[in-house]
């Protein structure tokens, strides 16, 4: 009975649970009378997480100070994202606004001090090597770029040893560059506002490029969404929305099966639209709940006939999606069009800004099948703002917008 997680963990789908007698931030989760953790995310204050845990060894080694730094932050009551499973703490992320508040955290590179402006720093974000692979550092590095979206600081950074070259590919990845080091020798990776690229829709994310001049509209039967969106129907609740997106990743596959190709582009920004099959009406039940970004597109399957092998198509798809083998392998076989559309996640309205059906129909938005919807750029922006989006921040070159 040593399995641990955070009191304030979902208890969906446990059957019993009773608070460990250790500490009130600790409970013990049981199913048909087995000890369980299902892994997630959850935000938990520092003193809640054991300093004691083997997954904080390689920051000891790293920074002689980390003890210190990390007790600190226990006094002072800070936060973390914290992945936690039954072999304990997995990752771990620390997110730190600089130079606010009376705040002075001056950053220095090569030596040179530079200009003292707000900034949102990613104090800590360390992945145990038993979860690599699953887009968990994908998932918490995108939350922070939310929540530096939302900040509306002109720059995010990070330092790293050089030695994390896996964790440096991510950053780069995401935009970062490397634009020195600091006084322990560390590169310093920064992202600024003012100089995205928009050459790939990750370096820019979580920011649409505003040089796009047409967007489109796909249509999700709503119990697929649920499972590939599964945050976008959570009522106001930001945390539990982070909390599962750092879980889930911010690239998305989805399995299209249109009668004929849509006009859909890489680059082209595109709503997803939560189409409802249960009883009731479609006007008030079918929504738009999110944005995102066409990263990729492969046809699997045109007129029935196949262009990957289905192992390779399996291979391809991996844990982007939300399908199973069983399901993967069905549409596979009995769709004549298949098509894997690679969606990276800008973001989403939440429950009670999601837009429905009878606004988008009443406002000249939904003239046609879905597939076959495409949007102007004025067409688009209106949408965003029907679901309460600050849309000069979502989309930041203002000389792009008309």
């Amino acid at each position: 009975m040593s399995a641990k997680i955070a009191h304030c963990v979902s208890l969906k789908n446990v059957i019993n649970y009773y608070m460990c007698g250790t500490c009130i931030y600790y409970c013990v989760l049981w199913e048909k009378g087995i000890c369980v953790v299902a892994g997630k995310f959850v935000w938990r204050k520092f003193s809640s997480v054991d300093l004691n845990d083997r997954f904080f060894d390689s920051l000891k080694a790293d920074y002689p100070d980390f003890i210190d730094w990390f007790r600190k932050k226990q006094i002072t009551n800070k936060d973390a994202l914290v992945y936690s499973d039954d072999k304990g703490v997995g990752a771990f992320l620390y997110l730190k606004r600089e130079n606010v508040a009376g705040d002075c955290s001056p950053l220095i590179v090569n030596g040179v001090a530079l200009p003292n402006i707000p900034r949102l720093k990613i104090g800590t974000l360390r992945l145990a090597e038993r979860i690599r692979k699953q887009r968990l550092g994908e998932g918490a590095l995108g939350v922070s770029l939310w929540f530096w979206r939302e900040t509306q600081y002109d720059e995010v950074y990070v330092t790293i040893f050089e030695k994390h070259k896996e964790l440096i590919r991510l950053f780069e990845r995401f935009g970062f560059t490397n634009i020195g080091k600091n006084h322990r020798g560390e590169c310093v990776y920064l992202k600024s506002r003012k100089s995205l690229d928009y050459s790939d829709p990750y370096k820019s994310f979580p920011f649409i490029s505003s040089s796009f001049e047409a967007a489109g509209l796909l249509p999700i039967n709503d119990f697929f969404h649920d499972r590939l969106f599964p945050y976008s129907e959570l009522v106001g609740n930001n945390s539990e929305i982070v909390e599962a997106t750092a879980g889930n990743g911010i690239t998305k596959v989805f399995l299209a099966a249109p009668y004929s190709p849509p006009a859909y582009k890489v680059g082209m920004p595109i709503f997803i639209y939560r189409k409802f099959t249960g009883n009731g009406q479609k006007a008030y039940k079918s929504v738009i709940t999110s944005y995102c970004t066409i990263s990729k597109i492969d046809i699997i399957k045109s007129n029935q006939i196949a262009y990957v092998t289905l192992d390779d198509y399996l291979q391809q798809i991996g844990n982007k999606s939300v399908y199973t083998v069983a399901e993967l392998t069905d549409l596979y076989r009995q769709k004549s069009n298949l098509i894997a559309i690679e969606l990276v996640y800008n973001g989403y309205f939440g429950k009670g800004h999601n837009v429905i059906f009878k606004d988008l129909k009443e406002q000249g938005l939904f003239e046609d099948y879905p597939y076959n919807i495409i949007y102007n750029r004025k067409q688009f922006l209106k949408i965003l703002e029907m679901g309460d989006v600050d849309v000069q921040n979502t989309i930041i070159n203002q000389s792009y917008i008309c």
